[in-house]
């Protein structure tokens, strides 16, 4: 049996190389996952500009101590330029945006400013460089604004616009293709026979892949009939990148998954030291990845995230992995068996200026309704035992 993070490793090891790129339209890259290193062009702004809707002027022309009126020469509105250099004793009228005209270095907001016919006295008070955006204050021409495996997210979407890019180079989106198996799950909508239960790992899958920036590819329910499900992976494994199946990895009679695998593919690893989630198996089926995720519905969800997951975030070309984990003070006792590591569904909070985690209730593998209570795992390593109230565990937010 292997531990969680001896898996994750060997997982992370077979895949070799991300998804081929493709070139998207910015206004289609949210989410996607950057390519290459985008350096900036030119400066932003390309030239020092007004923060404010006011007056620009030199500050060697006023004083706290004496103020004095300045003749307004022009109005300046944000895209036009100034042309020509703002001599001793002036000043213009500019717009928020608009370009800073040569021999000004400071502007009086327009409502700190008295208005008298041509003249204004501005505010004496006001340091050089007030109000003025100074070019490349935002992004330096040659600096990379968005580096290599970024998830693109809105504002590194608005920095690429700022350049005047239009299109960027993505990673294609994991093609993931997904199989419930087993005669007693049921498609909801549709009659459920005595003894069958309603699918809902696949639909549960099919969102965490589309969570992770990745195609679900949702392929139905296969039944327990051995060619039927050779089948059925092999048509997957033509169509995807990655092959995910729930049910059908423990020992039942039944449970067909990993007996199949071995015939048209290859194991890597099965059965991990966790709970839930014991049976896993992980392995190839021709160029895709395969995972045989337990049909218990937490620890199908809990087998995706520690594994499934990973794995997509790396095909995909992304910089992090994993997820960030803290610690929590424990707000109830509880128990854990050593020598398995234990994943909890939790609740966290802020309460007394610490961070307080506790359990949802009962920690059923079938208890879907946990991971719905619950915004965390807490995660209990294989060495540890049993939890007292007030000791300190890792938590890891949903």
């Amino acid at each position: 049996m292997i531990s969680v993070r001896d898996g994750q490793n060997h997982i992370l090891v077979q895949v070799e190389r991300p998804v081929p790129p493709e070139l998207v339209a910015i206004t289609e890259a949210l989410g996607r996952v950057l390519v290459d290193d985008v350096r900036a062009p030119f400066d932003v702004p390309p030239t020092d500009n007004s923060a404010v809707d006011g007056y620009a002027f030199a500050s060697s022309d006023v004083s706290a101590a004496a103020a004095r009126p300045l003749r307004v020469v022009a109005d300046l509105p944000a895209g036009s330029v100034f042309e020509g250099a703002l001599e001793a004793g002036r000043t213009i009228r500019i717009m928020t945006g608009a370009p800073m005209p040569a021999g000004a270095d400071t502007v009086c907001p327009q409502e700190l400013a008295v208005r008298s016919g041509d003249d204004v006295t501005v505010s004496g008070d006001l340091a050089k460089g007030t109000n003025v955006r100074t070019r490349g204050e935002d992004v330096r021409a040659g600096s990379v604004v968005v580096e290599a495996g970024s998830v693109l997210r809105p504002q590194e979407i608005g920095v690429l616009a700022s350049l005047g890019q239009r299109q960027v180079v993505v990673s294609r989106r994991p093609r993931v293709a997904l199989l419930s198996t087993g005669d007693e799950v049921a498609e909801p909508g549709r009659p459920r026979a005595a003894g069958q239960i309603y699918d809902s790992n696949r639909f549960t899958l099919r969102g965490l892949v589309s969570q992770c920036g990745a195609e679900p590819i949702d392929l139905g329910i296969v039944a327990d009939v051995r060619d039927v499900l050779r089948a059925r992976l092999l048509e997957a494994a033509g169509v995807a990148d990655v092959v995910i199946t729930s049910g059908g990895v423990s020992v039942g009679v039944y449970d067909l998954v990993k007996d199949v695998l071995g015939e048209i593919g290859g194991i890597d690893f099965w059965q991990v030291a966790m709970q839930p989630g014991r049976p896993l198996a992980v392995g190839r089926i021709g160029g895709a990845h395969f995972f045989g995720l337990p049909g218990n519905p937490v620890a199908s969800m809990l087998t995706f995230m520690l594994f499934v997951r990973p794995a997509l975030y790396k095909l995909a070309g992304r910089r992090r992995i994993f997820p960030e984990t803290w610690q929590a003070r424990a707000a109830e006792p509880m128990r854990k068996k050593a020598g398995r590591c234990e994943f909890k569904r939790g609740i966290l909070a802020f309460r007394d200026g610490v961070w307080e985690v506790r359990t949802t209730g009962p920690q059923g593998s079938g208890i879907l309704s946990s991971m719905v209570a619950g915004n965390c795992l807490i995660v209990l390593d294989e060495e540890r035992g049993d939890v007292a109230a007030g000791e300190r565990v890792l938590v890891e937010p949903f």
